[in-house]
């Protein structure tokens, strides 16, 4: 491999990179140059090819070119940054410093001056792409279940659209734990719950019943938080 080539350790993954640029010498070279340094990148001549590209798969880092036919550069940095969290690159002949600042204020993250070196882009494009993605924030852990016994509290409900309706023996059994929310409810206890006697009950029956609720409760989607604590009981603990 080449010491010029984009090491996989600079970057995770390699960024999808999208450059817009209306002259075609010049993107193709980019392309070939971005390619060949290890970087995924696809060229756009307008802001319209670009936009199809990018609603199908969006890019974590575009290279924009601020002269283009139609909608230019500073027109897509601002849309783009009005609702993405994506690295933009502008890459442009125009140094001035009012162009400069003039894209730095439509959202661009970085501005480079063409001519460019490749290598330079390259290293431009990891770098941002790193820092941007530091920046992303994290997707929502899944809601938690909130369970509930409700209809006078014959179906349980994971507060997530799943409803399981219960059995008489089912029924009572959660209704006593549901009462000691959390702590241990001993085997006794919840025979006694269920109107049987503690004396003259088969407690293997109790584990039956339990295990029955377990499978109707995972035909459901539900998965129960009911544990069994050995030698002392059941939790239900979420």
């Amino acid at each position: 491999m080449s010491a010029e080539k984009v090491k996989q350790s600079d970057v995770a993954v390699a960024p999808l990179v999208y450059l817009v640029d209306d002259d075609e010498d010049f993107r193709e070279e980019m392309v070939l140059g971005l390619s060949r340094l290890g970087l995924n990148v696809r060229g756009f001549p307008s802001a319209g090819a670009f936009y199809r590209a990018f609603a199908a798969k969006p890019s974590q880092v575009v290279i924009l070119d601020i002269g283009l036919e139609g909608e230019d550069g500073l027109s897509i940095a601002a849309h783009l940054r009005a609702s993405q969290s994506i690295g933009i690159i502008m890459l442009t002949a125009r140094g001035s410093i009012e162009d400069r600042v003039a894209g730095l204020g439509k959202g661009a993250d970085v501005y480079l001056v063409k001519p460019i070196d490749i290598r330079e882009l390259a290293a431009t494009v990891v770098a941002l792409n790193n820092r941007v993605s530091g920046q992303r924030p994290a997707p929502p852990p899944p809601p938690a279940p909130q369970w509930a016994l409700v209809e006078g509290g014959w179906t349980l409900t994971d507060g997530m659209g799943h409803r399981l309706r219960l059995t008489v023996s089912e029924q009572r059994l959660l209704g006593r734990l549901f009462r000691e929310r959390g702590n241990i409810v001993e085997r006794s206890a919840l025979v006694e719950a269920m109107g049987a006697d503690i004396y003259d009950f088969n407690y293997t029956h109790l584990d039956t019943i339990i295990s029955r609720l377990r499978r109707r409760a995972r035909k459901s989607n539900m998965v129960l938080p009911l544990h069994a604590i050995r030698g002392l009981g059941f939790t239900f603990a979420d």
